[in-house]
């Protein structure tokens, strides 16, 4: 393995060992405290345009395998560990986070001080950075410098579906999934309840009236939820299908739905990444999986029709709501785990309890 760096916008070098994919990458650092899951952060669609360093110090023991994508590529731009597990433990039969990053293009490194990253990012915010092997420190810094932050883009329309796809399943209603960047699992959780109409983010309201829909889910997905093309499409069309069908949001679903209602939504100092997120979650606690850099502004919500009802344990940010008066509910984080603990998975059934006694 070659000689590598990371390199922060703030000046911060950090030598280690590449591995993956030899090259430069740029993008936003982020990091994420969960223990296990790191293939489903990987290819998690909300991780586009950005960096990610992985808390736990040993990563790759039980490899990589087909059945725990969240998307069909690794979505990462790079990837920072402390130690990188060559041989994955013959027990799981999965191959190397060397071999899976190398497939798919993507640069990564090993052996740097991630504790001590992780403690900057917390201390000063969410930066800029680039992973490189042999190109001029300074001139990389220069050009990361002068980047634009990789959420200025349309990341939605980068990882949305482009085409409409279908999920059947006899006998059950019919769920339209506005794709904003989904994780698997999510249709996987929706398709054991509904027949899915997986739909691109810009679908026009006039869709859902052509269609024999029961309720609309709206996904996760990477980037600023207010960026001008989003409440241009996805935020416009919510606010013309609200009050018709049975809703639900997830992550940046929860923020589109503040948006469609009125509220404001800001980007967080270094956001919520991980698999143990406590959550007061109408009168109990629940540990949650979550991965977002925004929430949703609580002035904004005041005398809203959307009532927040559910806030992190750990800063007071919002992590759910409900209306007042139509059958629409959201989650800020992601309820069909993969990675994290099972305890709102139930919310899916929740979501289908609504739509069959509405429909």
């Amino acid at each position: 393995m070659a000689q590598c760096f990371l390199i922060l916008e703030d000046g911060t070098v950090a030598e280690g060992t590449g591995f993956g994919s030899e090259g430069t990458t740029y993008g936003e650092v982020v990091f994420t405290t969960g223990m296990t899951g790191y293939q489903e952060s990987l290819t998690d669609p909300s991780y586009r345009g950005q960096i990610l360093i992985m808390s736990y110090p040993l990563i790759g023991n039980y490899g990589v395998n087909p059945l725990d994508f969240e998307s069909d590529k690794v979505q990462v731009n790079g990837f920072v560990v402390r130690e990188n597990c060559p041989r994955p433990s013959d027990m799981y039969k999965g191959s190397s986070i060397h071999s899976f990053l190398s497939k798919y293009g993507i640069p990564g490194i090993s052996e740097v001080d991630t504790r001590s990253l992780i403690v900057g990012i917390r201390e000063h915010g969410t930066l800029k950075g680039a992973i490189t092997y042999d190109e001029d420190h300074e001139e990389v810094l220069e050009r990361l410098r002068k980047m634009p932050y990789p959420s200025e883009r349309n990341l939605v329309a980068e990882v949305s579906t482009k085409e409409i796809v279908r999920y059947p399943k006899e006998g059950a209603k019919t769920i339209a999934l506005i794709d904003c960047g989904v994780k698997t699992n999510i249709i996987r959780e929706l398709n054991k309840r509904f027949a899915v109409v997986q739909v691109p983010y810009d679908t026009s309201p006039s869709f859902f009236r052509n269609e024999e829909i029961d309720g609309i889910l709206i996904s996760n997905g990477p980037g600023d939820p207010a960026h001008p093309e989003l409440l241009d499409s996805v935020v416009k069309t919510l606010k013309a299908v609200r009050e018709d069908y049975p809703i639900m949001g997830i992550c940046m679903g929860n923020e589109f739905m503040a948006l469609a209602f009125g509220g404001s939504i800001y980007k967080m100092k270094f956001g919520h990444r991980g698999a143990n997120q406590p959550v007061s979650l109408r009168g109990k606690v629940v540990i949650t999986s979550q991965n977002h850099g925004y929430a949703v502004d609580a002035e904004s919500m005041e005398g809203s029709e959307m009532v927040p009802d559910q806030f992190n344990l750990n800063d007071g940010t919002i992590e759910g709501m409900r209306h007042s008066e139509l059958p629409i509910f959201t989650a800020q984080y992601h309820p069909e785990v993969s990675p994290g603990p099972k305890d709102t998975k139930p919310m899916f059934n929740e979501f289908k309890r609504m739509v069959e006694e509405i429909r």
